[in-house]
């Protein structure tokens, strides 16, 4: 229990930061709602047996008040129907507005370097967290807490109107119907959980594989596993549908368990009020009113029911959900260099997370603002390790740091399902349609998308799709110019692409780089080429450093893959 107290914690806390007088608004007028309704069919009860008793007898219809009974049943009347629209107002209106919150605090979290890495694997999973997993924990406010404090409140103003008749009577009620009550679902929750647990990895399985065969069609289909693939999300679907099966069991067990123990519990109150009237301990309408409150009082019980089977599934949601909600302590901003220095590393280790093997050790360099540097070496070596480190993507554990602000171009090209202006403005969302057309114009796509028929607005598909490999490549090139930071790393910026674009890209990228400092990590000689100097990596270490001009640039120029 006590690591679902921690993985509920943090939620908790959210809720209540975010929305905290509407939840307890929401959980009053709830309460306000089932004591109305208590109080309406109690009185009810008894107003109705009081007249049929005064009718007996002209003297008692003459002298029985019926205004001002009619009046309570009025009043309480109208006192539940607006708690109840208050509550299913408030409670929904906080409900959404914390999972609103809730997923927004998951999107940022998921947008720190280490989990867009882990995310890059399994792009599916951020889906599932902010979709299934967040939505599931909207039954532990509406199902779960809400409904479990309004039936045990229930259960104590119920006992003490009973107990007002007959304070044993009041005291077994209460205690049996809270008893019953709450135990019942807490069994039925504790069987389901794990079958709770089942059906959403099936369904996050099923889900999943689904994605897997629309996005990756092509490739299974050229693997021979387009079968194989179908009979996965099948299995997924039966291993979800086995699940199904058994929390409907136990849903079926529960209600038939908790109908058993209402009627049996009706049933003793009965007897009781009974026995009470013919000792003349109370009169007639009383015990009416006693039978009808111990009626009222079992229903609010009967809402726990599918918060018990979804306990699970909430419970793994928030378990899940809770390690994204941490506070993240910013790392500490990179100290800036020397005057005249884009950037300085002394005595640098620094490690991927997870791992124990450092990616870079005992890393010294420094580089001259306007200066270029190639980093070679073989795949692993550490490269991108090098360019992470300098854009503050990966840390260092020992050493020091003092870089000046910089743009990283990755070896891939990120394109997102959107418009060509909504691709480039992510690098600036203020840059003016002139600025835009520079840019354009620098990367060599000007024209190309001067001749689409939507021009900037042209709408491009997942992953970029529309534009050719060439034309990808210089939108990203475009990003990078809209970037007006002094140090660019650039990370084998003209990979994949044929001799006569990649020199093209290139020399539009040297050009725009007149005053910047470049860091290009690299295989290909004709990247190598336009650096002043070239650093040479093995295992995570310098192990040569040469200036243009120097046998070892030539000789290291001649161990790249050439143009």
């Amino acid at each position: 229990m006590s690591g679902f107290a921690a993985d509920l914690k943090p939620i908790l806390r959210l809720f209540l930061a975010e929305r905290r007088r509407a939840l307890l608004l929401g959980a009053a007028l709830s309460a306000a709602t089932v004591t109305a309704g208590i109080a309406l069919l109690g009185l009810s009860g008894w107003f109705i047996t009081a007249t049929s008793l005064a009718g007996l007898s002209t003297a008692a219809a003459v002298t029985f008040d019926v205004f001002a009974p009619s009046a309570g049943i009025r009043l309480l009347a109208i006192i539940r129907t607006a708690a109840r629209y208050g509550e299913r107002l408030a409670t929904h209106d906080a409900t959404l507005g914390v999972l609103a919150a809730l997923r927004e605090r998951l999107f940022r979290s998921f947008g720190e370097p280490g989990a867009a890495r882990a995310l890059h694997y399994r792009p599916a999973r951020l889906l599932f967290r902010l979709t299934a997993d967040v939505d599931a924990l909207d039954s532990l406010y509406l199902r779960i807490l809400v409904p479990a404090a309004v039936a045990v409140g229930a259960a104590l103003v119920a006992s003490l109107a009973l107990g007002l008749m007959h304070p044993l009577f009041g005291l077994c009620f209460g205690l049996l119907l809270a008893g019953a009550g709450l135990g019942l679902p807490l069994i039925a929750g504790r069987a389901a959980r794990n079958h709770a647990r089942r059906r959403s990895h099936g369904i996050e399985a099923l889900r999943s594989r689904t994605i897997d065969l629309v996005a990756g069609q092509t490739d299974l289909l050229m693997a021979g596993r387009i079968s194989s693939q179908k009979e996965a999300i099948a299995a997924a679907d039966r291993y979800a549908a086995c699940a199904d099966d058994r929390l409907n069991r136990i849903e079926t067990g529960l209600t038939f368990g908790f109908g058993l123990v209402s009627a049996l519990l009706l049933t003793a109150s009965l007897l009781a009020v009974a026995a009470l009237a013919e000792a003349k301990l109370i009169t007639a309408p009383v015990a009416a009113l006693g039978l009808l409150v111990a009626f009222a009082a079992v229903e609010p019980f009967a809402a726990l029911h599918r918060g018990a089977l979804d306990l699970g599934r909430t419970l793994l949601a928030a378990r899940r959900i809770a390690p994204r909600l941490a506070v993240v302590v910013p790392p500490e901003p990179v100290a800036p260099p020397m005057p005249g220095y884009a950037f300085s590393l002394g005595d640098v280790c620094a490690f991927h997370e997870g791992s124990t093997a450092a990616a870079l050790k005992d890393i010294d360099l420094a580089l001259r603002q306007g200066e270029r540097l190639a980093v070679i070496g073989s795949s692993g070596a550490g490269k991108s390790s090098l360019l992470a480190l300098l854009a503050g993507e990966l840390p260092a554990r020992t050493g020091s740091i003092a870089a000046t602000t910089a743009t990283l171009l990755t070896q891939r090209t990120e394109l997102f399902e959107d418009s060509l202006r909504g691709n480039l403005t992510l690098a600036d969302l203020n840059a003016s349609e002139a600025r835009l057309h520079d840019v354009l114009a620098a990367a060599g796509l000007l024209a190309d998308i001067g001749a689409m028929p939507q021009g900037m607005d042209t709408r491009l598909g997942e992953g970029g799709l529309g534009l050719s490999g060439g034309q990808s490549r210089r939108l990203a090139l475009a990003r990078l110019f809209l970037r007006d930071t002094p140090l660019w790393l650039l990370d084998e910026p003209t990979e994949g692409l044929d001799g006569a674009t990649a020199r093209d890209v290139l020399g539009r990228l040297s050009a725009m780089a007149a005053g910047r400092s470049l860091v290009i990590a690299t295989h290909i000689r004709r990247e190598a080429a336009i650096a002043d100097y070239i650093v040479v990596i093995e295992g995570g270490r310098i192990s040569e450093i040469s200036r243009r001009g120097e046998a070892a640039f030539e000789k290291a120029l001649d161990r790249l893959r050439p143009d």
